[in-house]
């Protein structure tokens, strides 16, 4: 499951890097394993969460994308970290030329992830996943305020409608793996600098299960995967903002023997002429006449509800705020935000004779 570092560390998403250095004090001082009644595991759980927020590029890669993408080969390093400083010789080697080199006699390739994820517990994730795939989707100004359903078709790899994803003809009985040896792993052994290096992957053939379909899939032909289109069905939530972006977790390309990647839709709102959106407000602007300004009177407008008639007061200022409820942003169950009407007085560029000689009058009486 991934991690929010933003309730591990106990702050709002909005948070300022202080905020976030803050928490992050407080929280480490309470677990610090040397401490009394200190937490080894939520101690490296902050440590690892302040790495991620406290970075400007990975906290951005978080927000947009639920996971940080630029963490690949911090191991050991990530923060509150010593590196490779602790184990003697290996600080300032330069291992550039040992990432895909060869071994001495034997022919071999090895990979210095690879080797330091023996010792060190780094290296690379053995679990499979497929593709991402990222899109965007427009939506209309009131489509994101009040949510809609939509559907994408999308060419991707999927898994295999005729066999579910298991490669095998339906009904078929299944055999022991011939690679593997019904064991679901093979063992490799690498030479390399440090000596012999023995690694255990999952096998290719069986992808883990130690059995094998004993008549493939005639449609994807064992694959257990197929490049077609899929319809997905895409939710947006009321009150999406532009340029939020919503993950589809599994919607993603499927990948034989392993878990499927997720799919990330970015919306795009399309700009309103009348209404903005402000958190859970609704705002626009309403001109008025002079006349009504001064009087008090009714004008009927357009909501995102359908029309409502909404009363002006007398004497109303320019640029003053009349709120209607419940006609703004849903929130939380059924409840919403308003609706703020701003007022601007509409004043008249030319006076009839009638009109000028009613404003002296007025201006005579001290108005």
């Amino acid at each position: 499951m991934q991690k929010d570092y933003y309730n591990i560390l106990g702050v709002d998403k909005k948070a300022s890097k202080d905020d976030i250095k803050k928490a992050f004090r407080k929280l480490a001082h309470k677990y610090h394993p040397d401490k009394k009644g200190g937490d080894t595991d939520k101690f490296k759980e902050v440590n690892e969460a302040y790495g991620v927020l406290s970075d400007d590029k990975k906290r951005a890669e978080f927000d947009t994308y639920g996971r940080v993408f630029s963490e690949a080969g911090a191991g050991a390093g990530a923060a509150g970290g010593q590196g490779f400083g602790g184990f003697g010789g290996f600080e300032g080697f330069d291992f550039s030329g040992f990432t895909q080199a060869q071994g001495q006699g034997g022919g071999q390739e090895f990979d210095i992830g690879d080797i330091f994820g023996e010792f060190f517990g780094g290296g690379r994730s053995r679990t499979r996943r497929g593709r991402d795939i990222s899109i965007d989707m427009e939506v209309s100004f009131q489509e994101s305020i009040f949510g809609v359903d939509r559907s994408v078709l999308l060419t991707k790899t999927s898994s295999c409608e005729r066999c579910g994803g298991s490669g095998a003809e339906p009904k078929t009985e299944e055999i022991t793996c011939p690679t593997c040896n019904g064991k679901g792993q093979i063992r490799d052994t690498r030479r390399s600098f440090l000596g012999n290096i023995s690694t255990t992957r999952t096998c290719d053939t069986c992808f883990g299960r130690g059995k094998v379909p004993k008549e493939k899939c005639t449609v994807c032909s064992g694959a257990g995967v197929k490049r077609r289109q899929e319809e997905i069905k895409i939710k947006i939530p009321a009150g999406i903002e532009d340029g939020e972006m919503i993950r589809m977790s599994g919607a993603g390309e499927a990948l034989s023997g392993g878990s499927p990647g997720d799919l990330y839709v970015k919306i795009h709102v399309r700009s309103h002429p009348t209404f903005t959106k402000d958190g859970a407000n609704l705002l626009m602007d309403l001109g008025i006449k002079l006349s009504t300004a001064l009087l008090g009177g009714e004008y009927t407008i357009e909501s995102l509800d359908g029309n409502i008639t909404i009363k002006i007061p007398e004497g109303i200022t320019h640029g003053e705020i009349l709120r209607v409820k419940g006609k703004g942003v849903p929130v939380q169950g059924s409840r919403r935000g308003d609706l703020l009407v701003a007022i601007k007085i509409e004043f008249p560029k030319r006076l009839s004779r009638d009109a000028r000689q009613a404003i002296e009058a007025l201006k005579k009486e001290g108005l």
